[in-house]
């Protein structure tokens, strides 16, 4: 059933005259019986004629007693570009407008008196009015019962409308309840991220590898105590520490292995920082474990999803120079203007070891600076430095390219470095579509010790570099599409002995994250390295597959 907005106004109008009577408390406090109340009405000559209201002699103090402030809705009668003050309506609309917030106009300022409504819409505004006639009435001392009357009246009429519209509250309210008995905190957010990885070596000189089913699982808490600030915690789980062991090199390791994973049976806590702001322009950020160089300061990379999404290698996934500094202490962050934004921390490992040789100063540590310029909105540049003591292997590149793991691997201790490494990052949004993106990276690596004779001391240039391409929502929304070239880390030059890298090798990788739908994600890909290792005694070029299905929740 449709009826006319005009109706609607001229019914909402006797109402207000009924509210008028209500909200007057001066006036019904006087009235003794309904033959005060018609006097009252007598004094301001209010007159309802043939449904048509006059409000133009009532006194202006009346007019300003209740003054109703709702949100989306108008307050003022000006706001109605379509109706003019010689509409015989004119007063009534600002009656109820300016004092009982019963009507309010559509959102692009029009009131359209003559569109049709239905009838459900016109319950849904009478409810409005008949909840403020009711607080209204329960505050007067002396409500005449012709109000009360016509308020009946009016609810009998649609009592079927507003038995609907209380259902829905009453489904919602009990919704709402349902969700604060059972919400997990009204502080910390949970959320968790279970990956399933199928990889394997396609092509390679070693055939002990095999076909593998690794796992990690993740879960987050964020805990916020006053809105700006956060209190993050993971516990974290992993079962494959990659095929670096097998293959004799990081190259082409997959993204979301752990390669120090001793634990990986067990769910441990694997980050606890906390970040805050002071002002507008500084944040400070703690970390009591796995605080890590990306925490700190951005990667500048589309493709960087911390191995749940994005790149499925760990070397397309960001600069390598961002994975050596980790596990405890501060990060700065600074931004003058919109467009730059300055990064300075400080990390150590061991942190939590009194031991000799660690703790937070005695032990490996990292340094670390960025500065990020964002001079377009689709533009971002980053200059990164970092200056390490024992913490310069990147667990990617060839095995050369980290020093300390090959000499653990080789004579059962690791060789004591300081390196200082150098990078420049990029990402450019060409349009939504289409986001290309890289990196440079230079490390200087200087050992420190000769692990008694048994390697030279001197120093190593490790370079890498990388070029990508990332193609959102490609078939699917939200889906990805993603291309890495580039050269993993390697020693292209070094007063070590037999420390070189004897050739260029080539790191090419491609995959395609498909959405299932907002919480899973299967991410099929490939990576092919050039002349593995760069040995060019190797003459098979090393090829892994690996399939990553994504549950986020």
């Amino acid at each position: 059933m449709f009826i006319s907005r005009g109706v609607v106004c001229q019914t909402a109008a006797i109402i207000g005259a009924l509210l008028l009577l209500a909200s007057n408390g001066e006036a019904i406090a006087e009235s003794k019986n309904e033959g005060d109340v018609v006097n009252w009405l007598d004094q301001n000559n209010l007159q309802l004629i043939n449904g048509q209201e006059n409000f133009d002699n009532l006194q202006q103090e009346n007019l300003s007693k209740i003054n109703y402030k709702l949100i989306s809705q108008s307050n003022s009668i000006k706001e109605f570009s379509d109706i003019q003050p010689t509409d015989w309506s004119y007063q009534a609309l600002q009656n109820l407008i300016e004092r009982y917030g019963c009507l309010s106009g559509f959102q692009d300022g029009a009131d359209r008196g003559q569109q049709t409504v239905t009838r459900a819409e016109f319950a849904a505004g009478l409810n409005s009015c008949l909840n403020s006639i009711e607080k209204i009435i329960t505050k007067a001392t002396n409500t005449p019962q012709v109000d009360i009357d016509t308020v009946l009246r009016l609810m009998q009429e649609f009592q079927s409308e507003l038995a609907i519209l209380k259902g829905k509250t009453d489904g919602s309210q009990a919704r709402l309840q349902d969700l604060e008995a059972t919400q997990f905190s009204t502080t910390s957010k949970l959320q968790g991220e279970a990956i399933f990885g199928l990889g394997s070596v396609l092509s390679g000189d070693n055939d002990r590898t095999s076909t593998i089913l690794g796992s990690r699982l993740r879960l987050d808490f964020q805990t916020s105590f006053q809105g700006d600030d956060l209190l993050f915690t993971r516990f974290s789980r992993s079962d494959f520490s990659g095929f670096a062991p097998e293959i004799e090199t990081f190259q082409g390791e997959i993204a979301f292995v752990k390669p120090d994973n001793s634990d990986r049976s067990d769910l441990r806590l694997d980050t606890l920082h906390y970040s805050f702001d002071i002002g507008d322009r500084l944040g400070i950020i703690v970390g009591a474990a796995g605080l890590d160089a990306d925490d700190i300061a951005p990667t500048i990379n589309f493709l960087d999803g911390d191995g749940g999404s994005g790149a499925v290698s760990r070397f397309g996934s960001r600069n390598p120079l961002y994975y050596p500094p980790g596990d405890a202490g501060l990060g700065i962050n600074y931004r003058p203007s919109e467009q730059l934004k300055i990064d300075a921390g400080y990390v150590a490992s061991s942190a939590d070891e009194s031991t000799s040789g660690n703790g937070l100063f005695n032990g490996p540590y990292s340094a670390l600076g960025q500065i990020t310029l964002e001079p377009l909105k689709s533009l971002s540049l980053a200059a990164t430095y970092v200056h390490s003591y024992n913490q310069s292997d990147t667990t990617t590149g060839t095995s050369r390219s980290n020093l300390r793991s090959q000499t653990a691997a080789l004579f059962g201790a690791a060789i004591p470095t300081v390196s200082n490494s150098y990078g420049l990052e990029l990402s450019w949004v060409i349009s939504d579509r289409i986001i290309v993106g890289g990196w440079g990276g230079l490390s200087k690596v200087k050992s420190l010790n000769t692990l008694n004779q048994q390697i030279d001391r001197g120093t190593q240039n490790i370079w890498n570099w990388a070029a990508t391409l990332a193609i959102p929502d490609l078939i699917k929304e939200g889906s990805l599409a993603g291309i890495v070239i580039g050269s993993e880390p390697e020693v292209t030059s070094s007063t070590i002995e037999n420390q070189e890298d004897r050739d260029r090798s080539l790191h090419l990788e491609a995959f395609y994250q498909y959405q299932v739908n907002d919480n899973i994600a299967i991410t099929p890909g490939v990576i092919w390295i050039t002349k593995p290792d760069s040995n060019t005694l190797n003459t098979d070029d090393l090829v892994i597959g690996t399939v990553r299905t994504t549950f986020s929740f």
